[in-house]
């Protein structure tokens, strides 16, 4: 239990910052002061680290970030001093609410050092995506109105090259020095990189704000940046797709590592190490989670063999699992029926929402499929936040075969990633008012996760999942 003490805690401080606001304010100190000028430092750090971090027309909305050597190490530089000077504040002597400001902003900050430290930046990829997909979402990070923003949005076309040759110069130091991902998981990874090379430069995604242009833009304009556009979509954009497909098939795959386990990437188990320390908030090995693994698929295997016996079926634990694969009855046979049935679902959380909650969130999110050129490869469903506060966040649902997606795991899935899941904890952490910038940005997966698990038996503490299936599901 002592492991522990540190993340209730921090959650014990996070209860007393939101408690009755009629409460005498707590003195401001001299401490308080000095960590707010800290803050105010690490924001100003902050939006000049990234173009997209201080969105200005006809500069910053022009631009995309600087991935140079130099630049990341200056970078990292500056991050180490701010946290140097966090680490030398007397925590004891700040209020209530900025213990927790500096609680979060020391670890986000140490995972920003350690993962430079780590060289992380060598492998811009996971198994189901990469920086190839991440980058081709800035079509939806500015709202297009004016001629400046399409002005904007050529020049990041334009820059779209470079930003793949510093990616790629990165991925040849980690070849090099043994960091790359797995080469089984990279399995068919290159799909997701020609799925961007399109025959029609119209059909590309990086062409889709103009098919609709603004009509405070004169017809003879929109003529010529439709034009512009399509001339460095074909001539610099796709080449660069295609210069990143070619180097995936004839150089990354072929080199990447055979071994699976991060302990064999270099000073791979004190990376590891401090993955775990990071990921779970608490002073842990890997041992000892281990252990709790084990202890927790014991209970989650007994509570299994309670459901089947309470559906009566006939035969063992595998010839259960063989009528779950494989009985038609748990699968959609369209996409668009998959998307209904989780959408049905999401709803009715919906509705049971206000009776489980005081504070909800004024977002709203859609329920969309899973986009076609990242389908094969990405994971059965995940939440997807807003990229401005003039958009809905989105659930969205892998309908790529469907012979793979359940519904009996829906329920938990559309309670853990929707409501009152991570749309709901993230909507609400944006939303937070009187508190620093980067307390509506950072996410902690110990409790986001958390959350999203405690989300999932929500479910069936609110007799939502009654029937004994999507118990199982869970």
């Amino acid at each position: 239990m002592k492991h522990f003490l540190p993340f209730f805690y921090v959650f014990f401080l996070l209860s007393c910052s939101n408690t009755n606001h009629s409460q005498p304010k707590e003195v401001i100190t001299t401490v308080d002061q000095q960590l707010q000028q800290l803050i105010n430092i690490y924001q100003i750090f902050y939006q000049n680290s990234s173009p997209f971090n201080d969105p200005k027309a006809g500069g910053n909305n022009a631009k995309l970030p600087n991935l140079s050597s130099e630049f990341l190490a200056k970078q990292n530089s500056k991050r180490r001093n701010i946290y140097k000077a966090l680490t030398k504040i007397n925590v004891e002597k700040l209020s209530v609410d900025n213990k927790i400001n500096h609680a979060v902003l020391t670890y986000t900050l140490k995972n920003q050092l350690d993962n430079y430290q780590n060289k992380e930046h060598y492998m811009p990829l996971t198994a189901e995506s990469g920086f190839h997909v991440w980058i081709a979402n800035i079509s939806r990070q500015i709202n297009l109105k004016s001629l400046q923003d399409y002005q904007d949005y050529i020049s990041k076309l334009r820059a779209i090259p470079l930003y793949f040759d510093q990616q790629i110069s990165w991925m040849n130091l980690g070849i090099e020095e043994g960091i790359t991902q797995p080469k089984v998981v990279l399995n068919g990874y290159e799909q997701s990189i020609i799925a961007f090379i399109e025959k029609e430069v119209t059909d590309s995604v990086y062409y889709t704000p103009f098919k609709e242009i603004s009509d405070y833009i004169p017809i003879e304009i929109q003529r010529k940046i439709q034009a512009e556009a399509q001339n460095i979509i074909a001539e610099q954009v796709i080449p660069a797709y295609q210069k990143y497909y070619d180097f995936m098939v004839n150089r990354y795959i072929p080199n990447a590592r055979d071994n699976i386990a991060a302990t064999s990437l270099p000073n791979g188990k004190n990376y590891y190490q401090n993955r775990v320390e990071h990921y779970t908030t608490i002073n842990i090995t890997a041992a000892q989670i281990h252990q709790i693994g084990l202890a927790e698929v014991k209970r989650i295997r007994a509570e299994m063999d309670e459901i089947i016996k309470s559906v009566s079926f006939e035969g063992d634990f595998s010839a259960f699992i063989d009528f779950l694969r494989n009985d038609k009855q748990f699968y959609a046979t369209t996409p668009v029926g998959l998307l209904k049935e989780a959408s049905y679902i999401a709803k009715k959380m919906d509705a049971k929402l206000p009776s489980l909650f005081k504070t909800l969130p004024r977002t709203p999110y859609g329920v969309i499929k899973v986009p076609d050129n990242i389908a094969p490869k990405y994971t059965t469903g995940r939440y997807s936040g807003p990229a401005r506060d003039d958009q809905a966040g989105n659930y969205w649902v892998n309908t790529y075969r469907l012979d793979r997606r359940p519904l009996y795991v829906l329920p938990a899935l559309t309670l853990h990633e929707a409501v009152p899941g991570h749309h709901l904890q993230g909507s609400i952490a944006n939303e937070m008012k009187n508190v620093p910038k980067f307390r509506n940005r950072v996410y902690i997966s110990a409790f986001g996760e958390g959350w999203g698990l405690y989300s999932e038996y929500l479910g069936i503490e609110a007799e939502y999942m009654k029937m004994p299936i999507r118990i199982l599901g869970d």
